[in-house]
């Protein structure tokens, strides 16, 4: 949904990107249980007028995995053969109430250059088909025909189309996701962040037989690059704007020592796109 603020300048329009949290929304297995509110405070177990006058309070109570919702993935998150990126010992960062190194606190709010390859538009469907992993090579056309090109410092949101499933958890999980010689091509370019509208980036359960195991952009990514994942965009409003480049915000919450963290991330584009 776009929001409109007047601090900002009336040329800009900003389109929020994070799927609407609530128990029952698509959730990997391992990521279980999710997440869950609970109303633990009603208006009417605090309201006393004859003694407090007419104001009332009202709480509740969030359980949530990290990985959950639309998130951030942490640099510890993922590690290679037992070492996190720049081949710090996990067992020796991990602690009982969190990582020593490479927690989710450690990213800096982002704000940088987006670009979205809408995949999905570039093949001409509403949506790729479930389980089929994007190449580099199609990554590759898929910006060249947008007009745009990939850099340093980039934050790149592929677009497979899943959002519109997020209402049939079983249906989203099995989404489309991005192939590992894609996230080495887009690692190799020195991007600084990745993101799709799929629960994994990679495409869940499919072995990549050139890296020797499952969710080959993960490894590549954050293990050996210390790129970060943004999972369970909503991208369809971006792509309706019809603008592939944009400015990209992202503030993770300062969860010490955590694999992951909820995020908002908001494109700000020209009004009118």
């Amino acid at each position: 949904m776009s929001r409109s603020s007047p601090y900002l300048a009336p040329s800009v329009r900003v389109i929020d990107l994070e799927q609407p949290r609530r128990q029952g929304m698509p959730v990997i297995g391992v990521h279980q249980p999710g997440y869950a509110y609970f109303l633990h405070r009603r208006h009417e177990d605090s309201y006393r007028p004859e003694r407090q006058g007419p104001r009332s309070g009202s709480s509740g109570v969030i359980v949530a995995m990290e990985h959950s919702g639309t998130h951030i993935d942490a640099i510890c998150h993922q590690a290679e053969d037992l070492r996190l990126y720049g081949g710090v010992p996990a067992r020796d960062a991990a602690t009982s109430t969190g990582y020593l190194h490479h927690g989710v606190e450690e990213i800096a709010p982002i704000v940088a250059r987006g670009v979205l390859l809408d995949v999905a538009a570039h093949r001409g469907v509403d949506e790729v088909p479930a389980g089929d992993a994007i190449s580099a090579d199609e990554l590759r056309v898929c910006a060249e025909r947008a007009g745009v090109a990939v850099g340093a410092g980039d934050v790149v949101l592929v677009r497979v189309g899943n959002a519109r499933n997020w209402d049939d958890p079983d249906r989203y999980l099995a989404a489309a996701g991005v192939a590992g010689d894609a996230s080495a091509w887009l690692a190799g370019l020195g991007v600084l962040a990745v993101g799709a509208d799929n629960m994994a980036w990679d495409v869940i359960g499919r072995h990549d037989d050139a890296y020797g195991c499952e969710l080959p952009g993960h490894l590549v990514l954050l293990a050996r690059h210390g790129i970060y994942i943004i999972e369970n965009l909503a991208l369809d409003e971006l792509a309706a704007a019809g603008r592939p480049v944009f400015t990209f915000v992202c503030a993770p919450l300062k969860l010490v020592g955590a694999t992951g963290s909820p995020v908002r991330p908001l494109a700000l584009l020209p009004a009118g796109a």
